[in-house]
C-alpha cells in the first residue's frame, strides 16, 4: 500500500513537469518503476497505460484553456500512435542502451539550442513565424512516439524540443498540443505493450496509482501553462531537457554517483539562474510597455 500511494505522488509531480513543460512524466515514473525492480518492458507499460488516462485529463484542461492547437495535434497523433505501436512491440527484444547515449546527446544539444533561442532576443517581444507544416511534423512524432516506448520516455522532450526550436509555434500551444497528442501516442504504445506482453505483463496497481497521482496535477499544470510567459516557459522547457540528457550521458560514460549528482547540482542551479534571467527579461520588457502607453496617450492628444 505504502508503495502505490509514492507511486501516486510521483505520478503527480510527474504530471505537474510533464503538463507545465510538456515532458518529465514517462522518465520520472519509469525511473521510479525501475528502481523498484520492474523489467524495462513492463515499466515501460505501466508508463503507458497510466498516460492513456493523465494525457486524457491533461488534454482536455489543455484544451479548456485555449492551449491546443487542434491541426498540429491532428498531425502529430497518427505518427505517434505507429511509432509508439512498433516501439512498444520491438522493446521486449530490444537493448535500448545502445540508443540512449545517441538520443540523449542530441537532445543535450536540441535542449541548450531552445534555452538560447529564448533568452537571446533580450528584453524584446518573441516573434513566432507561420505554423509548422506537415512534413515537420510527422517524421518527428513518427520518431518521437518509437522512442518514448523503447525508452519508456521520449514524446515530451522530443516534441517539445524540437518545437520550440523552430521557434514557429508560442510554448503554450508547443505544449498544450504536444500533451494533447500524447493521448494517442498513449494508445499505440499500450496496444503495441498488449500484443507483446499480454496483460498478464502489466502491473494494473501501478497503473492505477500512477494514473490518479497524474490526473490530479494535470489540471493545474494547464493553468501553469496558461498564465506564464512565453519566455520563461521555453527556458523551463530547455533547461528540463539539458539536465536530464546531461546526467544520462554521464552516468553512460561510466561516471560515478557522486559525480553525477554534483553535475547535476551545478546545471540546476545554471537552470535556475536562466529561468531567473528571463523573468528578468519580462520585467524589463514589461516595463518598457508600460512607458510607452502615456508616450502613445500623448501623440494621440496631440494629433
Amino acid at each position: 500500500m505504502r508503495k502505490l500511494v509514492v507511486l501516486a505522488l510521483a505520478g503527480l509531480v510527474a504530471q505537474l513537469v510533464d503538463g507545465s513543460l510538456g515532458m518529465g512524466y514517462g522518465v520520472t515514473s519509469s525511473t521510479l518503476l525501475l528502481a523498484g525492480g520492474l523489467a524495462p518492458a513492463a515499466a515501460s507499460a505501466a508508463v503507458h497505460f497510466s498516460e492513456i488516462g493523465t494525457s486524457l485529463v491533461s488534454g482536455i484542461s489543455h484544451h479548456t484553456l485555449g492551449n491546443t492547437d487542434w491541426r498540429v495535434v491532428g498531425i502529430l497523433a497518427v505518427p505517434g500512435f505507429v511509432g509508439a505501436f512498433v516501439g512498444a512491440t520491438l522493446l521486449v527484444g530490444l537493448d535500448a542502451d545502445v540508443a540512449v547515449p545517441v538520443v540523449a546527446g542530441l537532445l543535450l544539444a536540441l535542449g541548450a539550442y531552445v534555452t538560447w533561442r529564448f533568452l537571446a532576443p533580450g528584453p524584446r517581444p518573441l516573434r513566432f513565424s507561420a505554423r509548422p507544416s506537415a512534413r515537420f511534423l510527422a517524421p518527428m512524432g513518427l520518431f518521437a512516439g518509437a522512442l518514448d516506448a523503447i525508452g519508456g520516455g521520449g514524446w515530451g522532450p522530443v516534441g517539445t524540443g524540437t518545437m520550440l526550436s523552430s521557434g514557429r509555434l508560442e510554448p503554450r500551444k508547443v505544449i498544450g498540443s504536444v500533451d494533447t497528442a500524447e493521448f494517442v501516442v498513449a494508445v499505440g504504445g499500450s496496444l503495441g505493450f498488449l500484443v507483446a506482453l499480454g496483460s498478464q505483463g502489466v502491473n494494473w496497481a501501478f497503473v492505477a496509482a500512477l494514473m490518479v497521482g497524474g490526473g490530479l496535477a494535470a489540471p493545474v499544470a494547464a493553468l501553469v501553462v496558461r498564465y506564464l510567459p512565453a519566455r520563461v516557459l521555453g527556458v523551463c522547457a530547455g533547461g528540463l531537457i539539458v539536465l536530464t540528457n546531461l546526467t544520462t550521458l554521464a552516468e553512460h560514460l561510466g561516471a560515478s554517483g557522486v559525480m553525477v549528482g554534483l553535475l547535476a547540482s551545478l546545471v540546476f542551479t545554471v537552470w535556475v539562474l536562466w529561468v531567473a534571467w528571463a523573468v528578468k527579461l519580462e520585467q524589463a520588457l514589461d516595463g518598457a510597455r508600460e512607458r510607452d502607453v502615456p508616450r502613445r496617450d500623448r501623440s494621440r492628444a496631440t494629433a
